[in-house]
């Protein structure tokens, strides 16, 4: 079975959801702009020099959805995808998807980013199969602010795709796979693929995908 996965943010995405639904709530009200915006860009900071602590990513990216509740945190998330993210989805991007799909390839979207933010995005794209942060949920159902599980982050990627293709009943051996992603964090993960491809690539990874002589892709300019 070939297999294509593909990291989400700055790869088919032209930015980054978790940080820009971070910047949508604050405009809405739902954060102290200053306050907000400072931990949002040292947390984003942490994230492309490979320190990030995803677990306190998570409390704090959370939190205003979490105090919002479940009904107005979706009726802000539907704003969120017509006002920002659909506008940002290029026909290049959305064509790489669909020409693995056309081709009978098994399709996963593998983000660091949490399933709220990220599950309308992978439909959008027309992406059924999604590995996301999970997050826990209390006895009614909304979120914590906790992770549950691995969290699909740097090593995390590569135990959530092996769960995953369990899950299908396969096995690293059944699959061939083409990774697409930018980022340095997603290293474990391309060295795993079959065919990694460093698309719209930072400059650590572009380095070393020129060392390897990796497939470079430009998506897009951002």
């Amino acid at each position: 079975m070939k297999l294509a996965l593909f990291d989400l943010d700055h790869t088919l995405l032209p930015l980054d959801s978790d940080h820009s639904w971070g910047v949508f709530t604050t405009a809405l009200g739902w954060n102290d702009p200053v306050v907000f915006s400072q931990r949002n860009d040292e947390f984003y900071a942490h994230y492309q020099a490979g320190t990030l602590d995803i677990y306190d990513y998570v409390r704090f990216a959370t939190r205003a959805t979490r105090e919002r509740g479940a009904t107005e945190s979706a009726h802000a998330h539907a704003r969120f995808m017509d006002e920002v993210i659909r506008p940002r989805i290029t026909s290049e991007a959305l064509a790489l998807v669909r020409s693995h799909q056309l081709a009978g390839d098994a399709v996963v979207i593998v983000t660091a980013t949490n399933e709220f933010v990220t599950r309308p995005i992978a439909q959008a794209f027309g992406v059924s199969e999604l590995i996301a942060v999970e997050l826990e949920r209390d006895a009614r159902d909304w979120i914590t602010g906790e992770i549950r599980g691995t969290p699909s982050f740097r090593e995390g990627k590569v135990i959530r795709v092996d769960q995953w293709l369990g899950q299908q009943g396969w096995g690293w051996a059944d699959v061939e796979i083409t990774f697409y992603s930018d980022s340095m964090n997603d290293l474990p993960l391309l060295e795993k693929a079959h065919h990694p491809v460093a698309t719209n690539p930072d400059a650590r990874l572009r380095q070393l995908a020129t060392e390897r002589g990796w497939r470079i892709l430009e998506l897009f300019q951002e």
